[in-house]
């Protein structure tokens, strides 16, 4: 029998459970990206030097490689090209290419909420600096202006007056892949908004899961995921109508089978909203986040899936206690020398994982990529994890010079 080939887009450290899921199924991985000094890489059985944001030249390689399935885990800029070609090869899908590049891109995905009777922010999309600028007095604030299509925060900026928006808008054309912008209302949350990974299987969702994601205010950008916590701080009539919510998304967006990454919150006046949905695992661990605190593999399932293989049973499982990743960071740019946790913290260390070493030169946490490793802890009820959460200086230190 031929051994299957699966192609992952990106070459990032959160594709490595990945690798390793493919690895144990008997596929053989090809990682590809235009970075070969990239950590996946070390890992895959292939490199393939590419634009993941090329798409007929990712269809290109792919055809060459006669590949049998592929997928942009945890790699936001990927995933368009990822469903290009699952389309053009008639590979296993995400869905309809039509429908991901509404979802992958956040002007055209307000159109769609607004178009079917979801809640909604206001928001407008620019494709220049002078075109923003012009259409200020239809804004009010607070607002953020962020990239229509980049990933892990970059380019996002909160704004409360009208003195800040252009530098803000300048901030987010900065990173831009298309050349677009959204401006839009800045919804105010009542506890922590979400940012998680679920699965649907033949556009059934079969896992949902809701995080607390948690933000450093002394952060260089404090609109960057600072941690993420489970169980979420909904109510469980807000996580039920965000449910069916995201199912009737996916339905009417005709998608298939995905780990789907999934951004949430409720306003102050108990209104939910769907922010982000989108068909690839999130960075910052969540998948295996979620398979420490519910025992559900999603990650073996999607690789599976995304080849043609029959996937694992995935069903709705509770969590085996409370549970919260810490995304290590540095406050400013400087060498590193070390962290520190207070044994007194009321938590088991589950996963202390560092990616740098005494001497480095780390970066101010700008953007995801900032993260210097991860820490996963385990505790036993609410009270500890949430003042832990909200006090981390008390127990946390990263030390840099």
């Amino acid at each position: 029998m031929k051994q299957k080939k699966i192609m992952l887009l990106g070459g990032i450290r959160y594709l490595l459970p990945v690798i390793k899921a493919a690895h144990e199924q008997g596929y053989y991985v090809i990682t590809a990206d235009y970075l070969p000094n990239n950590i996946a890489h070390k890992y895959s059985d292939e490199y393939v030097n590419v634009s993941i944001i090329d798409k007929e030249a990712v269809l290109k390689v792919a055809r060459e490689k006669q590949i049998d399935g592929i997928m942009s885990f945890g790699v936001d800029p990927g995933v368009v090209a990822a469903s290009y070609v699952q389309n053009k090869m008639g590979l296993p899908s995400f869905g309809p290419f039509e429908s991901v590049e509404i979802l992958q891109n956040k002007d055209k995905f307000r159109a769609f909420l607004t178009e079917n009777g979801f809640n909604v922010p206001w928001a407008f999309g620019f494709a220049s600096k002078e075109e923003a600028w012009k259409s200020r007095s239809k804004f009010s604030y607070p607002l953020i202006v962020k990239p229509t299509d980049s990933a892990g925060s970059k380019g996002c900026t909160r704004v409360d007056s009208e003195d800040e928006l252009m530098s803000a808008i300048t901030y987010a054309f900065k990173y831009t892949i298309s050349g677009h912008i959204i401006i839009e209302e800045f919804l105010e949350k009542k506890g922590c908004s979400s940012d998680t990974d679920s699965y649907a299987q033949d556009g059934k969702l079969r896992f949902v899961s809701f995080s607390a994601q948690r933000f450093d205010p002394n952060a260089t950008n404090p609109y960057t995921p600072a941690a993420f916590s489970w169980p979420s701080t909904f109510t469980k009539e807000e996580e039920e109508y965000l449910t069916n919510e995201i199912q009737r998304l996916i339905t009417l967006l005709g998608l298939k089978t995905s780990v789907f990454n999934i951004e949430t919150r409720v306003s102050p006046n108990n209104k939910p909203y769907i922010m982000e949905l989108t068909p690839r695992g999130g960075g910052n661990r969540l998948c295996e986040m979620l398979r420490y605190a519910t025992g559900v593999d999603m990650i073996t399932a999607i690789t599976r899936a995304m080849v043609g293989d029959e996937p694992n049973v995935i069903e709705q499982k509770p969590y085996n206690g409370h549970w919260a990743e810490i995304i290590l960071h540095a406050d400013k740019d400087g060498v590193f020398e070390d962290i520190h946790i207070d044994p007194s913290l009321p938590a088991d260390i589950i996963e202390k994982d560092l990616w740098v070493k005494s001497g480095d030169y780390v970066h101010g946490f700008e953007a995801a990529n900032d993260a210097i490793g991860t820490l996963v802890l385990r505790f036993d009820n609410a009270q500890d994890l949430e003042k832990a959460l909200t006090n981390q200086s008390s127990w946390l230190k990263v030390v840099v010079k």
